[in-house]
Order: structure tokens, then sequence, then C-alpha cells
């Protein structure tokens, strides 16, 4: 079987793991992601990987080198709610098979590899991304071990029953001696590669975001005797901030944001509604506009609550910096799209990474593969055979040139 076929094949059995029958849904520390790494640990090993799992909860492979530096490649295997079988898990897949590549001819470069399957990206269970990859860029916040998930777990007891150690996370930051650099494949997520018929694309910046969560709270009452114009209805002063998001998206160059979640409380059909939760994602390559827009957004809150009669309070999940992938390895990232005989097309991405995260530790750099629609964070995710092993000829290119400079 060829490895483009393992690939895929790979990216199908992880779906498997999931903990909704029928959807792929993939937290973080859960039977699900224990599922999925007995499956990644497997295959890192066939590839001559010497497997371990970390604190946090990454599987980390390492095949050795000659030398003494090490070259980071990998992605994410947990998912959002009912997710694609690619966005992650096929970034995994790719440098397994890189590795397999170089396993399979008996070769050993003058670098280690180590490929990370990072346990959290998405945030689906404490709000909070990149988990896994900023414990090992030494950038994780203790704090977080306190978040509660919906069941009211607090992601230390999350931890401490998937094997790990919370009080130990901080061993899981890199300690291994030099780096060369961690360079990550994905799907694109977008359109733009599929509108031009291109395979793969180099990335060449990641915008920033900021994550929030906002809290309207009115008061609760009874919706056939509470007349219109004596309530204090959290709900519509809600919707009324959603429509402002996308005012503020629309007028500014660039910008995408999204209110993702949005609950009622009590969420009764008899209720006038005395409480709303919501989510705010803001996103752009330009971290000044970013943060405009964002204390617009929140004063705006402030200002469609006191008009409602009711209050609102602001949670900042989480926020991360636009990045600028390397000038180094997106040279030789270019010049292994070159030589598989495709033109190179740079792009940037308006999704964030753990690339993001990575980038605090070492020198980043990323390769899009090419998917249908420009779907993700969808179960229509998909991908064909024939650029998954350009993807994989390109990523072993890279080794190779790495080796060489």
């Amino acid at each position: 079987m060829t490895l483009p076929r393992i690939v895929i094949e790979r990216c199908h059995y992880l779906a498997r793991c999931t903990e909704e029958p029928g959807a792929i849904t993939r937290p973080f520390a859960t039977d699900a992601m224990r599922c999925a790494h007995e499956l990644v640990s497997e295959w890192m090993r066939e590839a001559g990987m010497a497997v371990r799992r970390d604190n946090v909860g990454n599987l980390r492979g390492r095949f050795e080198g000659s030398g003494e530096a090490t070259l980071l490649l990998g992605s994410h295997i947990d998912s959002v709610r009912n997710a694609g079988k690619y966005d992650g898990p096929l970034g995994v897949a790719v440098a397994i098979a890189a590795v397999q590549r170089l396993h399979d001819q008996g070769r050993r470069l003058p670098f280690a590899i180590e490929v990370l399957a990072f346990v959290d990206e998405e945030g689906l269970r404490f709000g909070s991304t990149y988990l896994g990859s900023r414990a090992v860029a030494g950038t994780f916040d203790l704090a977080d071990l306190d978040r509660v998930d919906a069941s009211s777990v607090t992601m230390r007891e999350a931890v401490r029953a998937f094997g790990g150690d919370p009080g130990r996370i901080g061993d899981d930051r890199w300690k291994g001696g030099r780096l060369l650099g961690y360079c990550e494949v994905h799907i694109e997520q977008g359109p733009v590669l599929e509108a031009h018929e291109l395979p793969v694309g180099l990335v060449s910046a990641i915008a920033g975001q900021s994550r929030h969560r906002l809290t309207f709270a009115g008061v609760p009452a009874h919706a056939g005797t509470t007349p219109m114009d004596h309530r204090h209805d959290a709900l519509v002063a809600a919707a009324g901030f959603v429509l402002a998001v996308e005012r503020e998206a629309v007028a500014t160059a660039g910008m995408v944001a999204t209110v993702g979640q949005l609950s009622a409380i009590p969420g009764a059909v008899n209720v006038v509604p005395g409480g709303a939760v919501l989510s705010l994602d803001v996103r752009h390559p330009d971290d000044s506009v970013r943060a405009a827009s964002v204390q617009r957004l929140l004063a705006q809150a402030n200002e469609i609550a006191a008009g409602r009669k009711v209050r609102v309070a602001s949670e900042l999940l989480a926020e991360n910096r636009s990045l600028d992938c390397s000038p180094r390895l997106t040279a030789l990232l270019s010049r292994s799209i070159e030589g598989s005989g495709h033109p190179v097309w740079r792009l940037a991405s308006g999704a964030g990474h753990d690339a993001v995260a990575m980038s605090d530790l070492t020198d980043v750099a990323m390769l899009f593969v090419r998917c249908k629609g420009g779907v993700s964070h969808n179960p229509a995710e998909s991908v064909t055979m024939d650029d998954v092993a350009v993807a994989i000829d390109v990523l072993f290119t890279f080794l190779e040139l790495l080796s060489e400079s």
C-alpha cells in the first residue's frame, strides 16, 4: 500500500475515535483521545520512532539522527464538535509518513526528527487553545488548570485522569537541545488553492486572534404576563451584539469575526431570558487593527446592554498575536514545492495553528494542502490522494534540503 493511501486510511481510522456516534468529536483528555493515542503510538513505532506521552498529554515520537540538533514536525489530533477527518490528523499522518520513508530506506539525517501529536489545539473542552503546543513551548498558563468543562470537571482533574501529572506540566517544555525549527502540514481551510488548481501552498503568515466570552444578565420573567416595555431581556441584547459583530467585521478590511456560541438562560419557551452567554472570535493579520476592533465591540456591548437595561460582563479566553513564518524554513519549503513540479503560491492563514504557540520556542513553517470547497470544521472535509502524495514528497524533500543546509 502506498504512503498516500496509508495517510488517508489513518485519518479515517482516527475518525472512529469519537465521543459522539455518527460524528467526529474528540476533545482533550477523553476516552476518544485515548483511542487516538493508541493508534498514533502504533504508527509512530512502525516508522522507527521511540514514543512517549508527556504530562499534558501530547504524543512525542522521536526518530534519532546522526547529529545533536532536532527538527519538530506535527499537528493536533483533537477536534471541534462534529468535525471533519483531516483538520489536524492529516498533518500528523503526513509527518509520520515522511519519517516512515526514511525508516524504510534505512536512512538517518544529520538531525533527529520529533513528531508531535498535540493533544488540544481547538479548545473544545475547556475553551483554551493550544494547550499541547504551549506546554512544549514553555508558555502553558498554570491558571488554565482551574478551568472547568461543561460537567464541572477541572482541567487539573482531567489531566490527572488522563494519566498526566498537572503539577509537572512545566517539565513538558522542550529540553532536548538545539532546535532547527517546527514545520506543520495542514489542510488549507479555505478556497484559494482550489481556485488556483494547486495541490499545496506555502503559508507566509498566520492571523492574530482574540476570543472572548460575554455574559448578558437581565431579569427572567413570565413570557405571557410581562409587558414588552417592562422586560429586561438578556437574549435580545445579545442578539443586538451579534449584529454589531457582523457590522464591525464587514466594515474592517481583512477582518473576520464570529459569534459561534449563543445560549439563553433559563432556556424555557415561556420565560423571558434572564441571561445570555455568547462567544466572540475576532481575527486579523494586523494585531493593532484587531485590538482596536475588539475594544470597539466590547464598548458596543456595554452600550447595547445599557439600552436594554441589562448588564454585560466579558472574559478574555485566549489571545494570540499574528505570526510571520520563518524566512529560512519557508525558503526551503518553497524549493521543495518547486522540486515537486508545482508553482509556489504564498498565502496567509486566517485560522490559528499550533505553529503560533511553537513560534515562542523556535522558527516555524507551514505547508497547506488543498481541501475540497475550502470546507473545514465540517464532516465534508475532503482531500485527494494525489494532493496528499505531493504533501509527503514536499515534506520529505524539505527534510533532505534541511540536512544539506
